[in-house]
């Protein structure tokens, strides 16, 4: 019997559902149980997906403590002996992971974005060299394959549901760090763009005028996003940015104005179901993927658009 630990990080109880996709693409149809590792969390939210649920309640434990986190999830290990150990590619995820790693002495494949299995071996696909080539990672030996998964890459589709059994996980001795928090500040997000079916990106070709992209994105009832280029001027925050160093997205559409589409952009764009680009390159990288292409000035074409829209709208046509 497989065992599969996803931990579960403070405020990305949904990371954990998609990495329930995980553990089933690494295990195939091999029986599998299915644990979740919470640290001073609600677990309701859990509760008939997991087949076991590890709750750890100790206020010394502090959520930006790695170490002592490190320590309970390879303390945990020893226990239950885990087939695999899951943790979402987040800013803490990929602190946590190579100290659990280096713990229990075994490899770390970080940011996966694609299962593969070949020949009975499992493989694990990421970008690589700053996203220029996706590397093809084989696992071999018996230790537990331990990784981080780019959030919003895999899809939790749901399951049967399941008796949770909730383990007070008690009595673990553990190291504190030496970070102390003395103060925190929280940043409004105004929105997240992986919750839009549709997004209004743009990329360099568009720095000048990248503030008219967002009266069409309005009009659409989408959002605007942008690639690096963008991000990069201080014209929008990381919150926004498509890329391999930014967010994956899955929207019903997706709109390319003035974005090379480099493979550190286009790796980010998974399962979207329509891509229009807008560049004055056809040849650019983002026009093989996509739909539609349209050659010209990006943002003539988003004036002209977004008047089609507003007279159609007048006329009482939706």
């Amino acid at each position: 019997m497989h065992r599969a630990l996803i931990y579960v990080e403070q405020g990305h109880k949904k990371d954990a559902d998609d990495l329930l996709e995980v553990a089933r693409q690494i295990h195939g149809d091999a029986p599998c149980e299915t644990y979740a590792l919470v640290i001073n969390g609600d677990v309701e939210a859990l509760i008939g997906k997991f087949d076991t649920i590890l709750l750890v309640q100790d206020e010394n434990i502090r959520n930006y403590d790695q170490l002592a986190v490190a320590d309970v999830v390879a303390a945990l290990h020893q226990e239950h002996d885990f087939s695999s150990i899951i943790v979402a590619g987040t800013q803490w995820g990929r602190m946590l992971a190579p100290r659990v790693a280096m713990q229990l002495g075994t490899g770390l494949v970080a940011d996966v974005t694609e299962i593969v299995h070949h020949d009975e071996k499992l493989q694990l696909v990421r970008p690589a060299y700053s996203g220029r080539m996706m590397a093809c990672i084989e696992i071999t030996g018996n230790g537990p394959v331990m990784l981080t998964v780019r959030p919003g890459v895999f899809r939790y589709a749901g399951g049967p549901l399941k008796t949770t059994k909730i383990l007070q996980a008690e009595g673990i001795t553990y190291r504190t760090g030496g970070i102390r928090q003395i103060q925190s500040q929280s940043k409004k997000v105004e929105y997240d763009i992986c919750d839009s079916d549709v997004l209004i990106s743009g990329g360099g070709g568009v720095a000048k005028d990248f503030e008219a992209l967002k009266p069409l994105a309005r009009a659409l009832r989408g959002k605007v996003s942008a690639s690096r280029a963008i991000v990069d001027r201080g014209l929008v925050s990381r919150n926004v940015q498509v890329g391999q160093s930014g967010k994956t997205v899955s929207p019903r559409l997706y709109m390319a104005l003035g974005i090379h589409g480099a493979i550190q952009h286009v790796v980010a764009l998974q399962d979207v179901d329509y891509i229009i680009s807008v560049n004055t390159n056809v040849n650019a990288p983002i026009c093989s993927l996509s739909d539609i292409v349209v050659e010209g000035d990006a943002i003539t074409f988003v004036e002209n658009l977004l008047k089609k829209i507003r007279e159609e709208q007048g006329n009482g046509t939706h």
